[in-house]
């Protein structure tokens, strides 16, 4: 489980914005990765997409890592900020948006 752990953490500190996620941002795998995958892109936020599909030991991983049962998973800074539902509350409250700018990530849209 330990190379799991270390892939995660790799990309998680060598990205600012990394969503685990079922399919690619290009092709979302499920409807909770495609809301995000658009929150993100409506945001224009760079982020790198980690397909817990193609290692079943990250999907694994991730949930243990971040305590959180379901994927997608968002993480901003090395933080881990939810799930889809979170990010959705966040996004539509304005609390993303703010949580990007506060980490000195450039964000499209404001509102």
């Amino acid at each position: 489980m330990t190379d799991a752990r270390q892939a995660i953490e790799s990309e998680i500190k060598s990205n600012d914005v990394v969503l685990f996620m079922k399919g690619t941002p290009q092709f979302p795998m499920c409807g909770f990765s495609g809301q995000v995958v658009q929150i993100l892109g409506y945001l224009g936020v760079p982020y790198k997409g980690v397909n817990v599909l193609d290692d079943e030991s990250i999907r694994q991983g991730i949930k243990e890592y971040s305590s959180w049962p379901t994927i997608p998973q968002l993480y901003v800074k090395g933080e881990f900020v939810g799930g889809c539902d979170i990010t959705r509350e966040m996004f539509q409250a304005g609390e993303l948006q703010q949580l990007f700018v506060d980490n000195g990530i450039a964000v499209k849209q404001t509102a």
